[in-house]
C-alpha cells in the first residue's frame, strides 16, 4: 500500500535551527518543537498525549546477519530491551540470532513479525527492502530503527517519513559514526563558535575490501555502490556537524574498475568523489571499495575553521579504532582514542528514547538532506 504523501516541504533542505542534542546516554529526546525550551526528560506527544514509559521495550529483529546480531549484542550488553522475535530468510542466520536470545521466537516472515506485540522493530535487511519493511512496521504501530540507508532514493525516504508521521511512531537510522567518543565535543565546539567559521570539510572512507553480498553490486537492489554504502555516512556527518544547510554547486565523478561512469548509472561504482558547497562550507568527499590503500581502511573527517580545526580518523587502518582531535595552529589536543565500543550506540540511543516515548521525533526529517545529496551525487 502506498502511503499518502505528507507535506514535508517545510524541511526543504534549508538551514534549520539545530535542535537539542540527543546523546547516547539521554533519558529521552524532547520533540523538536520543544527542544530549545526544555532540557527535561519529560515529553509531550505531538498528539498531546502523555508518553508511555517502557522499562524495556519489546523488540523484533528483521534481518539477523552479522550486522543484525552485532546490534542485538549491543542491546544485551546494556540490558535495554526484551527480545521477542527474530526473522531472517536464511534459517542459519535466524538460528544464530535465536541462540543469542533464547527467549526470542523465530518467525517465518516480516509480515508475521510486525503482527506481534512489539514496541519496535530493528531492520538490517538488504537496502532494497528497507523502505517497504519500515512502512509495513510503522503502519502496524511499531517504532523502527533501520540500518542505513533508510531507503534508496529521496522519494522512498519521503514515503517512510510520511508513514512515521501518520503512525506517530519513533523512527531512527543507524548513522553510527555520530556516536564516536569525542564527536559530540567537536559538534559543541562548532556550535559555540570555538572553531570560527567552518569553511571546509574533507571526508574520506576507503575500504580495501568490498561487500560480500551479491545484491550490493546490483544498482536496483542497492541504490548505488560505495557512495550508498560508505559515502552516505560522510554526507550525514557533514549535515550533522554543521546543523543543516543547502547543497549547491555539486560536482561528482563515479568510477568502476578505473573507468569513469556516465549517467544514468546502471552499474554500481567502486570509487567516487564529490565536491559541493553546503551553504558557504566547501565539502570534499571521496569513498571506495577495493582500493589499494596500504591498509584495511582509510576513514577520516577533517574540519577546517577560521579559528581552529578538528579531525576524526581511524588508527592503523582499523574499521573500529578512532582518534578524535582538535587543532590550534601547530598544537593538537586529543579528545578521544581507542578503545571505544561505539558500534551499537545509535541503536541503544533509539531504544532508550523508545523506553521514554514511542512517538515520532521530527529530527529524523534530516535524513531528507542526506537522501537528496546522495541523489545529486548520482545525478538522478
Amino acid at each position: 500500500m502506498r502511503v499518502p504523501q505528507i507535506n514535508l516541504a517545510s524541511h526543504a533542505r534549508k538551514i534549520r535551527p539545530r535542535p537539542a542534542l540527543a546523546l547516547a546516554h539521554d533519558k529521552g529526546a524532547v520533540p523538536v518543537s520543544q527542544a530549545r525550551k526544555s532540557t527535561s526528560s519529560s515529553q509531550t506527544s505531538s498528539k498531546g498525549q502523555e508518553p508511555d514509559h517502557l522499562s524495556k521495550p519489546k523488540l523484533g529483529f528483521m534481518g539477523t546477519g552479522w550486522i543484525g546480531r552485532l546490534r542485538m549484542k549491543a542491546l544485551q550488553q546494556e540490558s535495554l530491551a526484551s527480545f521477542v522475535a527474530v526473522y531472517d530468510p536464511a534459517p542459519d542466520q535466524a538460528e544464530q540470532a535465536a541462540a543469542l536470545a533464547p527467549e526470542a521466537r523465530i518467525v517465518d516472515s516480516p509480515e508475521e513479525l510486525v503482527q506481534l506485540d512489539l514496541d519496535g522493530v530493528v531492520i538490517a535487511t538488504p537496502s532494497a527492502l528497507h523502505a517497504a519493511q519500515s512502512i509495513m512496521a510503522l503502519e502496524q504501530g511499531k517504532a523502527v530503527f533501520c540500518q542505513k540507508p533508510l531507503a534508496r532514493t529521496t522519494e522512498e525516504v519521503e514515503r517512510v517519513l510520511a508513514a512515521a508521521q501518520l503512525s506517530d511512531r519513533l523512527l531512527a537510522v543507524d548513522f553510527c559514526y555520530r556516536h564516536l567518543n569525542g564527536m559530540q565535543q567537536i559538534r559543541h565546539a562548532i556550535d559555540n563558535g570555538e572553531l570560527g567559521r567552518i569553511f571546509a570539510l574533507d571526508l574520506v572512507f576507503h575500504n580495501a575490501y568490498g561487500p560480500d553480498k551479491p545484491w550490493f553490486y546490483d544498482m536496483q537492489s542497492s541504490g548505488g555502490g560505495c557512495v550508498m554504502d560508505l559515502g552516505i555516512h560522510l554526507v550525514d556527518l557533514a549535515f550533522w556537524l554543521l546543523g543543516g544547510g543547502e547543497v549547491h554547486q555539486l560536482h561528482s565523478q563515479l568510477f568502476h574498475q578505473g573507468q569513469r561512469l556516465q549517467p544514468p548509472y546502471l552499474q554500481v561504482e567502486d570509487y567516487a568523489t564529490a565536491d559541493f558547497m553546503l551553504d558557504d562550507t566547501n565539502v570534499r568527499l571521496a569513498c571506495s571499495w577495493n582500493l589499494s590503500a596500504g591498509q584495511d581502511a582509510v576513514i577520516e573527517a577533517r574540519i577546517h575553521g577560521t579559528k581552529g580545526g578538528a579531525a576524526v580518523y581511524n588508527v592503523n587502518g582499523s574499521f573500529f579504532d578512532f582518534r578524535v582531535e582538535r587543532y590550534q595552529g601547530t598544537h593538537r589536543h586529543v579528545l578521544a582514542e581507542p578503545p571505544d565500543d561505539w558500534g551499537g550506540r545509535a541503536l541503544c540511543d533509539w531504544t532508550r528514547r523508545l523506553a521514554q516515548a514511542s512517538w515520532y521525533d521530527a529530527r529524523i526529517a534530516s535524513v531528507l538532506d542526506v537522501a537528496h545529496t546522495i541523489d545529486l551525487i548520482y545525478q538522478r
